[in-house]
C-alpha cells in the first residue's frame, strides 16, 4: 500500500514538473542572462553603456520574476528524488518479507513472559 501511495506521489509530482518545465527553463536561461548583464557591466567604462546594462538587466529580471512560479517545479523534482530513493526502502517491502521472519505479536509475548517470570 505505501509502494503505491508513493506511486500516486511520483507521478503527481511527475505532472507538476512537467507543466513547470518551461518555465523553469526560462528561469534558467534569465538567471544565466542576468549574470553575462552583470559581468558586461562590470566590464564597461562608459556611463552610457552602463546605463544600457543597467536597462537590459531590468528587463531581464522582470522575465525572472514572472517566471518565479517554476521554483514549485524544482520543487516537484526534489520530490521525485525523494520518492525515488524510497522506492527500494526495506520498510516498505512487507509483502516480500516470509510470515516466519515477520514478528509475531504470541513470541515477543512469550519471551515478556518468560522475562516476566525470571524476575
Amino acid at each position: 500500500m505505501k509502494k503505491f501511495m508513493l506511486f500516486i506521489a511520483g507521478l503527481i509530482a511527475l505532472l507538476v514538473l512537467l507543466a513547470n518545465l518551461g518555465p523553469m527553463v526560462l528561469l534558467g536561461v534569465s538567471v544565466w542572462l542576468l549574470y553575462i548583464v552583470f559581468r558586461q557591466f562590470i566590464k564597461s567604462d562608459s556611463t552610457a553603456g552602463k546605463i544600457g546594462w543597467v536597462i537590459a538587466g531590468l528587463l531581464i529580471l522582470s522575465i525572472a520574476f514572472a517566471n518565479i512560479y517554476a521554483v514549485i517545479g524544482v520543487g516537484a523534482a526534489y520530490a521525485l528524488y525523494v520518492i525515488y530513493k524510497h522506492w527500494h526502502d526495506e520498510k516498505l517491502d512487507d509483502e516480500t518479507i516470509e510470515p516466519s521472519k515477520k514478528e509475531d505479536p504470541f513470541t515477543n509475548f512469550e519471551k515478556q513472559w518468560a522475562e516476566m517470570k525470571n524476575y
